[in-house]
């Protein structure tokens, strides 16, 4: 069986993990959520001979987004996410690239996704889970076969995301992550926009914000 692996690589004066994932046996590869210094993420993937084949996105903010344009100009990739509703985010990257003093390029996707879409990668096919509350059209990329997901900014090791930002909804946030990314199972490794890895399980063991004991007021 392949699987679709993942290589970690902190980007931006924000240190957003930029994951490239690739299928194991094709080797081909998606940059998610390029924000900057696309001449690290190059190199990874060259290292590790794989060939880039899309972008995904998971949100519009610059330092998840900035480069997405920049990237597939150079290589000809298709961009694919977030959902629509980020489009106000992602028609703002260059403003608010200036706003934090990073380079970021406004973007326009190829394709925009909804929740329960499909996306390709080499020989495999991720589910896409609609996750907003960090920013409205924020998504989530879920293999199921690896027990991967890719969150973005929805959840962290130990905390959740901002919601005090442009269309940020706190409710929204919980909600997505309790009835829509516990259901998928406790032993389901996540890569989130920043930080170390987690599981669902040990968020919802001693996560401050959406552990069960809290969200149970237990």
């Amino acid at each position: 069986m392949s699987l679709i692996k993942a290589l970690i690589n902190p980007v931006t004066p924000f240190q957003q993990n930029a994951p490239i994932l690739y299928c194991e046996d094709s080797k081909k590869c998606a940059f998610i959520d390029p924000g900057g210094d696309i001449d690290i993420l190059l190199g990874v993937a060259k290292d590790n001979n794989l060939i880039p084949e899309k972008i995904f996105l998971t949100h519009g903010h610059a330092d998840h987004a900035g480069a997405a344009t920049e990237l597939a100009n150079l290589l000809s990739l298709r961009i694919e996410g977030p959902h629509q509703d980020d489009l106000f985010l992602l028609e703002s990257l260059e403003s608010q690239g200036k706003m934090f003093g990073m380079q970021a390029q406004n973007c326009l996707p190829d394709r925009w996704l909804e929740d329960g879409d499909e996306v390709k990668l080499g020989n495999e096919t991720l589910k896409v889970i609609f996750c907003p509350g960090h920013t409205p059209g924020h998504i989530v990329f879920y293999h199921q076969e690896s027990k991967l997901a890719v969150v973005g900014d929805v959840l962290f090791r130990g905390s959740i995301g901002r919601t005090d930002l442009p269309k940020g909804n706190h409710q929204d946030l919980l909600n997505s992550i309790t009835q829509k990314l516990w259901p998928l199972g406790e032993e389901i490794l996540f890569i989130s926009g920043h930080g170390p890895v987690s599981t669902f399980g040990q968020e919802r063991k001693d996560n401050a914000f959406v552990a069960d004991s809290v969200i149970n007021g237990s």
